[in-house]
């Protein structure tokens, strides 16, 4: 009989009835395996309780240490907890029906955070991501518990001499561009982390940091009328625009004319901006549809304060003379239905509105969890996609491609989201998402510029990740 210590991880800003239902379901899976369970049985919402449930665990040392990655959370706490134990470490992450509302647990996220988290330390893990209580759940659970699907690390193509023309003109274009970094990036976020000097150095782009209040001075001291003309603009082609909060929606309007104001004195061509908690418990609108119309402006602007999210949009914007969406993969479909095989990408709500399905109405809303305007609503139109990255996966700087095709969908969720069909099958996705340690921002066009990607790379002596691989 094995030990296993149990953790399992929420917040309390998802929907926690549904996160309580999905964790009684997979305490019965666990029951049923007929191994010693130790450790939490309640949802762990803070790092008090998940501290005093960790001691716990390994006052019993298990075998093995079972994190249930019920919601979405940042990975601070599973970095402790993998630093800090020495069983053997696993993560299983819910997924949740495509239902059209909001994001109720986004618990791969979460997982896709650890993974990058932990492949920073080099700490190897097994995962799973499949729903508690279904007909293969115990097969899966039992795969988990004896160590399938334990991360290693995904071998590079190295750079090489094939950079074009085109592809050195898109990377010389990047030289003496401006990026601001409004805020630092949330605590446990290692996703969102950049080495300034490193960027210069490679891509010959300049990261100024900056407060948010530089941000949010700026939107205070605007003139009172300062939103009214882009609200009549946005009511021509925006429905609900009336339903949302007007003093909430003309704070969120507000800091739109702040970007500008900030891009035009400050002479920035990006920025990546710190859009929670603070624009919501400080400021009182939402940053989302501003960023949107940022993009469309062609000043694309990353959440979460993620610079390597801005730097990559640059470039991919250079690459394919178009808008750029920055998105979380927030589902995996690997069962048999009719999207098997697909993800979902989303955000909050702050696609680029070119990016939406013609067929299908542009909504203001607010935001699923704080409840605060300005995000636009849609699902995405159909049509061939590139996601991109220049990460730093498992602390090395390279190029990510992934391609797909973009599918007619209704919304699978809240704000902006499309249902994707990847080239390449969706466990290979999922597999190599973990083991390369991948963050949980890819920056999506229009369009397969995949090779203009290898080749910029190689104009930038970066080795490359491509899903699917592709013969040289």
């Amino acid at each position: 009989m094995t030990t296993i210590g149990l953790l399992p991880l929420a917040r309390a800003t998802f929907d926690v009835d549904f996160a309580q239902e999905c964790l009684t379901r997979a305490l019965a899976d666990l029951e049923a395996t007929g191994h010693d369970l130790v450790g939490a049985r309640e949802l762990l919402f803070d790092t008090e309780a998940t501290r005093a449930a960790l001691d716990e665990v390994r006052a019993a040392r298990p075998d093995l240490v079972l994190v249930l990655q019920v919601t979405f959370t940042d990975a601070g706490m599973i970095a402790e907890i993998a630093e800090t134990t020495d069983a053997s470490l696993a993560i299983w992450a819910f997924p949740e029906p495509r239902l059209g509302g909001r994001l109720r647990l986004n618990a791969f996220c979460g997982l896709n955070l650890a993974g990058h988290a932990l492949g920073l330390r080099d700490i190897a893990f097994s995962w799973s991501f499949h729903a508690p209580g279904s007909t293969g759940s115990p097969a899966r659970l039992e795969a988990l518990l004896a160590g399938a699907a334990r991360t290693a690390p995904v071998p590079l193509r190295a750079a090489r001499d094939t950079a074009d023309a085109a592809a050195r003109r898109a990377v010389a274009k990047l030289k003496g561009k401006r990026i601001a970094r409004l805020g630092a990036h949330p605590d446990g976020f290692d996703t969102c982390a950049y080495d300034a000097p490193e960027i210069e150095r490679v891509a010959g782009v300049s990261v100024a940091a900056l407060e948010l209040d530089a941000l949010f001075d700026t939107a205070r001291a605007a003139p009172a009328d300062a939103s009214a003309a882009l609200k009549t603009e946005l009511a021509t082609t925006t429905q609900a625009l009336d339903a949302v909060d007007p003093s909430e929606l003309d704070r969120s309007l507000r800091l739109k004319g702040a970007l500008d104001r900030l891009t035009s004195e400050g002479g920035y061509n990006a920025f990546a901006v710190r859009c929670w908690p603070e624009c919501f418990t400080e400021y009182g609108g939402a940053v989302c549809g501003p960023v949107a119309l940022m993009g469309e402006a062609r000043i694309p602007c990353a959440c979460e304060a993620d610079v390597h999210g801005a730097l990559t949009s640059l470039l991919l914007q250079e690459i394919a003379d178009a808008p750029t969406f920055l998105v979380d993969l927030v589902d995996i479909d690997t069962g048999d239905g009719k999207d098997s095989g697909t993800g979902v990408v989303w955000h909050c709500g702050q696609a680029p509105r070119v990016m939406a399905d013609p067929e299908v109405a542009i909504e203001a809303t607010v935001h699923s969890n704080r409840k605060m305007p300005l995000l636009f609503e849609f699902p995405l139109k159909a049509g061939r996609v590139t996601l991109a990255r220049l990460s730093r996966a498992r602390g090395r700087l390279q190029m990510v491609v992934i391609t797909g095709e973009m599918l007619k969908r209704d919304k699978a969720f809240t704000g902006t989201s499309g249902v994707l069909r990847f080239d390449a099958p969706a466990q290979e996705i999922m597999r190599t998402i973990l083991d390369a340690g991948l963050e949980h921002h890819m920056a999506l066009v229009y369009g397969d510029y995949a090779e203009a990607l290898e080749r910029a790379a190689d104009a930038l002596a970066l080795p490359v990740l491509r899903v699917p691989d592709r013969p040289s």
